[in-house]
């Protein structure tokens, strides 16, 4: 079944189950060079099938590793006609050999999207559909795989990619960086970082259970070191919270130049430098982004409409982090957030946003605000409880809102959430914050603090 918000993306016709990337990158012309193989089986017979691809320029495309098969490609499109139908349940792979100068896909609602040109090197954020503007793929939230990417770069720079860092080799003026990721991952959080990047620990992470590391430029490791110094207490907190760190280890890229926004990656994080300022004041978003590693990445929303379990719950990590750091408390955090949007137009569903609205400011506050909702009616204990088992069930799958609501409903009892869902996921107009049981235990209460740091 096809995405409700991007039907045009993807192929159902197959699942992949691995990429094996193998690029090369010359920066100061842009250009972008390789071989990817896409490894899947068929769910039906398959006289032809698609991928997804920006505009390049194509080489050669092979099926299982036969005669050329025959392709066209345009409007983004990749269509390929083998030899022979691919019965379904059959293992198949798709070569192809492509080069040109990636260029982002351009949106009406969200600007550029995929890759993009910094002023030494490149970034890749997808989010939600940008992963065809630098390699072949079936651009479905619902076909996680796993990676292999493989870059080839001049020696100056360094390469951040999603998994472990399994080789570096270098020859002449090139080094090639192979990175596997072991997880399954969706197209949209696969990502290249490459620049001038000195390669560095995390401050204070030693010997931590979650091997830290980042990739920054040398006039910002000062502000790094202060700034990202509780990373780590942040991810105990987590851990508490919603459960063991889903992935191998965490990896922050700061890029020399500004951006918008942090983006988020499976097993990484990219900030840009107006992130690092010294003073700790985008703390908040180190906090956002490493949530995402549950919410989003571990867990990957089955549609888009349900955006609001990747970004609700990456803003409520804020407020449980300040709450923990000894910042404003989540209630206090809420209420005001509240009031906030309560002066913005009441004319957004949470449950099924619509794609103009998928990255609204109300989705994110409003999703925080139903799971603070959520906490205040369950308590504590039965909040954290559900949080733990909901990313313990779905580790590595596919999420949908009737899922998660579901599973409150039996840490909660059965019929006690129908109305705090209905009104805080399904209708428009903004609810009022209940107040606290007063029941001993059931209102919620910080369970970790943390000491201050630098």
């Amino acid at each position: 079944m096809s995405d409700s918000y991007l039907p045009h993306h993807g192929d159902d016709g197959y699942r992949v189950t691995a990429y094996d990337l193998d690029l090369e990158y010359i920066p100061h012309t842009g250009r972008l060079a390789g071989r990817a193989t896409v490894h899947a089986v068929a769910r039906r017979n398959l006289p032809a099938l698609g991928l997804d691809l920006g505009p390049f320029k194509l080489h050669k495309v092979l099926v299982d590793g036969r005669r050329p098969a025959r392709f066209t490609h345009r409007a983004g499109k990749l269509r390929i006609t083998p030899d022979r139908t691919v019965p379904a349940g059959t293992a198949f792979t798709v070569e192809v050999r492509y080069q040109g100068v990636p260029r982002p896909v351009r949106t009406r609602e969200w600007g550029e999207l995929g890759w993009e040109q910094l002023d030494e090197g490149a970034l890749v954020a997808a989010q939600p559909h940008g992963a065809p503007s630098w390699f072949p793929c079936n651009d479905r939230l619902d076909d996680k795989a796993l990676y292999r990417i493989a870059m080839t770069a001049p020696t100056p720079y360094t390469v951040i990619a999603n998994g472990r860092l399994t080789s570096r080799t270098s020859a002449a003026s090139t080094t090639r960086w192979v990175y596997e990721q072991s997880a399954p991952m969706a197209t949209y959080l696969a990502t290249v970082q490459i620049g001038p990047y000195e390669r560095v620990a995390v401050p204070g992470a030693d010997g931590h259970g979650v091997p830290q590391s980042a990739a920054v430029p040398r006039p910002l490791l000062a502000r790094f070191a202060h700034d990202f110094a509780r990373q780590h207490q942040m991810i105990d907190l987590f851990e508490e919270r919603f459960g063991p760190y889903p992935f191998e280890d965490y990896t922050v890229v700061v890029t020399a130049d500004d951006l918008d926004v942090p983006v988020e990656a499976e097993g990484l994080a990219v900030f840009g430098a107006n992130h690092v300022d010294g003073a700790r004041g985008s703390e908040r978003l180190i906090a956002h982004e490493l949530a995402h590693q549950w919410f989003g990445n571990s867990l990957t929303v089955a549609d888009w409409r349900h955006i609001w379990l990747n970004e609700g719950f990456a803003k409520y990590a804020e407020w449980l982090w300040s709450e923990a750091s000894g910042g404003p408390s989540a209630a206090v955090l809420a209420a005001r957030s509240r009031a906030r949007i309560a002066l913005l137009p009441q004319d957004l569903r949470l449950a099924d946003p619509g794609l103009r609205r998928l990255f609204d400011d109300r989705v994110y506050e409003r999703g925080a605000l139903t799971l603070h909702a959520l906490r205040t009616v369950i308590g504590d204990p039965a909040f954290t409880a559900l949080l733990r088992e909901w990313t313990e069930v779905h580790r590595h799958g596919l999420v949908t809102t009737e899922g998660f609501t579901a599973l409150a409903e039996r840490h909660a009892g059965a019929g006690r959430l129908d109305g705090l869902f209905r009104t805080w996921l399904y209708e428009k107009r903004l609810p009022e914050l209940p107040s606290p049981d007063p029941a001993p235990g059931s209102a919620p209460a910080p369970r970790t603090t943390v000491q201050p740091t630098g």
